[in-house]
């Protein structure tokens, strides 16, 4: 497995990681632990889950459940900001609810320490002054190692920089966002923001729910165990027709080059400035196997261009 700093940190991380909101949800207890210890076996060591995945605490719940001694094996990754109660009360990027927040995730996850703290998305309601001084001195605390955003737009990200040398505060040293064949909109802004600030980027849904694995068929009915069968929304959103012709053309891209789309779609990802680690979910054991193997490809400037012309 291939070690990764985590942007300008010294922070290292699996260049594959683990997404963690099938735990408690998809996965039962069992089930997960099996994908835990073969990821931690492989040598994948992201872990990332969010106090909100499977109802509200669940991923964080059988993480701290499985882990135990494994727990120093690996870089603890969890989130905060997103509604964790429905009145309200429970939620964004306040002094006091991120000392409410930090707390119950290390409660739920056994452990007196956190990784990376990332905030699941920008609070407009609280100054980036206050939070950002809030999770230094969790870091100050020994309770977070490193902290990082998600899904903020990329003028936040450079407004968060700055306040954070401004104030002579620990910075955000990653970010979180989509990114995949098919959603390529952060090339715009957010990934030459990341580039300027050396943010590890962290792309999450590297395979549109699944599109890239080459599993879907176009015209049939999606099979009963997937996502797509599961849950139309995700189908819909994914399986356009634009993203069905890229696909279509990238199959024949792999076919003529002896390689699988998944492999395409995760060496691709690995491949791209500032990436630090591809997350990606796995319900089975066959799935970590399947993604550690996928990031293998070295792909040419050939074949990146070509890559481009389709996809773009």
């Amino acid at each position: 497995m291939q070690i990764r700093n985590l942007g300008g940190s010294g922070l290292r991380v699996s260049a594959v990681g683990l997404g963690c909101n099938n735990f408690g949800q998809r996965t039962d207890l069992e089930t997960s632990r099996k994908v835990i210890h073969k990821a931690i076996d492989l040598g994948i060591t992201l872990f990332d889950t969010a106090d909100i995945y499977a109802g509200m605490g669940g991923s964080e719940t059988v993480l701290g459940e499985v882990l135990g001694a494994r727990r120093k094996d690996i870089v603890l990754a969890t989130k905060y900001s997103k509604p964790m109660s429905t009145d309200g009360t429970k939620q964004g990027a306040s002094r006091r609810y991120i000392m409410a927040a930090v707390e119950a995730s290390l409660t739920r996850l056994k452990t007196d320490y956190i990784d990376l703290y990332q905030q699941h998305d920008y609070d407009p309601l609280t100054p980036i002054e206050e939070t950002l001084r809030a999770l230094d001195d969790l870091i100050h605390q020994g309770k977070v190692r490193y902290i990082g955003n998600s899904n903020f737009p990329a003028w936040r990200i450079a407004e968060a920089e700055l306040t954070a040398r401004q104030m002579n505060v620990n910075p955000f040293v990653s970010c979180q966002d989509e990114y995949s064949l098919v959603v390529r909109d952060i090339e715009k802004d957010l990934l030459p923001a990341a580039q300027e600030y050396n943010l590890g980027l962290l792309p999450f849904f590297p395979l549109a729910s699944g599109l890239l694995t080459g599993k879907y068929k176009r015209g049939a009915a999606a099979p009963a165990d997937t996502r797509f069968a599961k849950a139309p929304g995700l189908r819909d959103r994914y399986a356009t027709p634009r993203n069905e012709d890229i696909v279509d053309q990238l199959q024949k891209f792999v076919q003529a080059r002896g390689h699988s789309l998944l492999e395409l779609a995760f060496s691709w990802l690995a491949s791209r400035p500032q990436v630090s680690s591809v997350i990606a979910g796995a319900t089975r054991v066959e799935q970590v196997e399947q993604n550690v193997k996928a990031i293998g490809w070295a792909l040419s400037p050939e074949d990146v261009a070509e890559i481009d012309r389709i996809t773009k």
